[in-house]
């Protein structure tokens, strides 16, 4: 058995769900915050068979999808140099995923 942690961009949460319950997988969704860009991330923890990891994984691939985005970067109000006030891409999205070894797993 093994615990999936998947963290994904909230904009790919439906139809990461949708096809979670079509594929009879059971997930528990948490509503995260990312850190970096503080946006809204789902968190899923899915306990699973280690037989259909691979299947897990491939669905949250096919879903996850990476994105470009305008961000400008924070004022520098020391009296330095401005530099870098002017919006830069940065690519958001995707999804990290983490596998934990579980000994147990039940469902009442």
């Amino acid at each position: 058995m093994k615990l999936l942690i998947a963290v994904i961009q909230d904009k790919d949460t439906s139809e990461l769900q949708e096809s979670f319950i079509k594929n009879n997988i059971r997930a528990t969704k948490l509503s995260t915050t990312g850190g970096f860009l503080k946006s809204g991330n789902t968190t899923y923890m899915i306990g699973i068979e280690d037989e259909k990891v691979e299947r897990v994984l491939d669905i949250i691939k096919n879903i996850s999808r990476t994105r470009k985005k305008y961000m400008t970067p924070p004022v520098n109000l020391d009296g330095g140099a401005n530099e870098g006030s002017y919006p830069v891409k940065i690519q958001v999205g995707g999804a990290t995923v983490m596998i934990l070894p579980m000994d147990q797993f039940y469902q009442f």
